[in-house]
């Protein structure tokens, strides 16, 4: 169908600028962001009530998540990360105590180590980070374009909070029958509750 066919043209375009604009970010402005954005997050009234938080380990161009996930160790919360089942877009999220746990997996991405840690089986309910290039004002996103993320939140039943900085806000993008959108955004300027947008 052409729409689609637009669809997809314009999330490869899109995609190409973002990761530009995010790989030329000066590091010193880059480790500023992340900071006020993990600030930005962690005080969040569903981050403090949360059991279990649904992270995902970054590569040098998202948000930094360490110190999200190191805190949310200490807070108590029962953390989990995700790993790549193969190259089909299937992922599975794996309890983690420490990033001890962690090894390098599929895309050179750090993922747990699964003789060391328990498949989460419980997806009913938590707190996820969803990570996203860019993002719009009503929390759709486009991601890497590998679909893992997509699938998983068809199967999500809890909060789904997107991060991204703010210089990577779209007004609205471009978007899919199977898109879906976060529940809430977070930038390190602002925090959108995207259902009451």
């Amino acid at each position: 169908m052409p729409v689609s066919r637009n669809v997809r043209q314009r999330k490869a375009e899109l995609r190409s600028v973002y990761k530009r604009l995010r790989s030329q970010c000066p590091a010193e402005v880059k480790k500023e962001l992340d900071r006020r954005l993990s600030q930005q997050f962690l005080s969040l009234d569903e981050y403090k009530s949360c059991k279990t938080l649904f992270a995902f380990v970054s590569t040098p161009i998202e948000v930094d998540t360490s110190v999200i996930i190191s805190t949310a160790l200490k807070d108590g919360k029962r953390v989990a990360v995700p790993k790549c089942r193969d190259k089909s877009g299937l992922m599975d999220f794996y309890y983690i105590t420490s990033t001890d746990c962690l090894k390098k997996g599929a895309f050179s991405i750090m993922e747990p180590d699964e003789a060391l840690c328990k498949r989460v089986t419980d997806l009913s309910d938590g707190l996820c980070l969803v990570p996203g290039l860019c993002f719009d004002r009503q929390g759709y996103r486009i991601g890497f374009g590998k679909g893992y993320y997509d699938r998983f939140l068809e199967e999500f039943g809890g909060t789904t909070v997107g991060i991204c900085y703010s210089r990577c806000i779209e007004k609205e993008l471009p978007r899919g029958i199977f898109d879906r959108n976060t529940d809430i955004l977070v930038t390190e300027k602002f925090t959108n509750y995207t259902q009451c947008v």
